[in-house]
């Protein structure tokens, strides 16, 4: 269902809503079974069967032992316990990470503080459409190199990146290889033998369960420190009570979206392609951002010239469609975009991307009216404060 039944919701990437069937087996754990997991009495042990069912089913679905799953409360936080814990622990000298330009911020937010703590962060380019080369992360790799970060598929341009590839390098060094996967859950393969990863972040939010949730998968063997201390909990990864019915939450989203998959990510595809297509047979002086193909199937994004796309999205908004202009964590910042940038755009052209990313509720006919909206709002913008317009390109 959409958040709002008067409205087209089009920013899945930034939050989605609880199904109603993650919402009904999660209440149980906010009421009758409330026990804390830690407790040896009946209540608390009932909480904790449920929660290493839940850990059981995460794993299960990424490939992995149970033992290897670690939940936090979000995306962020899973992102920051796998680059401090992986240098925390490295052996002395080793104090370099390898990642990208393009990462969340919870990534590159964390690089730059690392910086200011003494560690060394490789920031790897990426080329027009968002991609990393392989090539660059094994000529990035020293003896130095104590984790490799590769975000699996970018929250912005929905660019997907060759993690195996990327993966097989990681592997022949004998450094860690870690992924924010926060977008690819319900619309890519998230077995972590297939990726060739050791660490995988996922966000509860992103796939139909409540915010305040997520996990990390840690391959067993992985040398990781815990960021945050205290209690016993997480296997001393991650001290604090857990969030039991997040957690429960969190895996029956997993299993619902993962069951949908197949069928789901192409109907899904099929809606962004006719979106894309439709938007840019229609708007001049458009284009797409972000690989053409290797792409989530859910995301369009595109760069309108002229106008700024912040501009779009309260126009959007105002007809009853909810868009974005780039990551839902960055809003409110000025200035382009550092995806926009890293891919070579320049801050004019970097300012007016929208994103659209649809969801399991949206339909044809959602496609068809922001088709039939969005052209005019462009035209209306560009009359507004007229600029040269050229031709678009990365």
């Amino acid at each position: 269902m959409n958040p709002s039944q008067d409205s087209i919701y089009l920013d899945h990437a930034a939050t989605t809503a609880v199904d109603p069937r993650v919402l009904e087996t999660m209440l149980p754990y906010l009421s009758s079974v409330c026990g804390n997991p830690s407790s040896i009495h009946g209540t608390g042990q009932a909480a904790r069967r449920a929660m290493e069912n839940a850990r059981a089913s995460v794993a299960e679905i990424l490939g992995a032992h149970p033992d290897e799953v670690v939940f936090t409360s979000c995306g962020t936080e899973s992102d920051n316990l796998a680059l401090r814990g992986a240098l925390y622990a490295a052996p002395s000298g080793r104090n370099q990470i390898i990642t990208s330009q393009i990462e969340h911020h919870a990534i590159l937010n964390t690089g730059e503080q690392l910086q200011q703590m003494g560690y060394e962060v490789t920031y790897l380019p990426v080329d027009r459409y968002g991609m990393v080369d392989p090539d660059d992360v094994a000529a990035a790799i020293t003896e130095r190199t104590a984790l490799i970060s590769i975000m699996y598929a970018n929250n912005e341009v929905g660019t997907v990146q060759p993690l195996p590839e990327i993966g097989r390098i990681a592997r022949d060094h004998g450094i860690p290889l870690h992924t924010d996967a926060v977008q690819a859950p319900g619309g890519l393969d998230l077995n972590v033998d297939r990726l060739q990863v050791d660490m995988l972040s996922i966000s509860g939010h992103k796939f139909y369960a409540p915010k305040g949730v997520g996990a990390l998968y840690i391959r067993r063997g992985t040398p990781i420190a815990a960021s945050q201390t205290g209690g016993a909990q997480e296997r001393h990864m991650r001290a604090g009570t857990e969030n039991v019915p997040g957690i429960i939450a969190l895996a029956k989203a997993l299993e619902l979206v993962e069951s949908a998959r197949p069928s789901e990510s192409i109907r899904q595809r099929t809606l962004s392609q006719r979106l894309q297509e439709g938007l840019l047979a229609a708007i001049p002086h458009a284009f797409l951002a972000g690989h053409p193909t290797q792409r989530l199937p859910n995301n369009t994004n595109i760069v309108f010239e002229g106008i700024v796309g912040e501009a779009v999205v309260s126009r959007l908004d105002l007809a009853g469609i909810a868009s974005s202009s780039g990551s839902a964590c960055a809003a409110g910042e000025e200035g382009e975009s550092p995806v926009m940038r890293a891919m070579g755009l320049d801050e004019q052209l970097g300012q007016g991307s929208v994103r659209l990313t649809v969801g399991r509720e949206n339909t044809s006919g959602d496609i068809e009216q922001v088709i039939g909206v969005l052209p005019g709002i462009i035209q209306s913008l560009r009359e507004l404060s007229p600029v040269p317009l050229g031709e678009s390109s990365i």
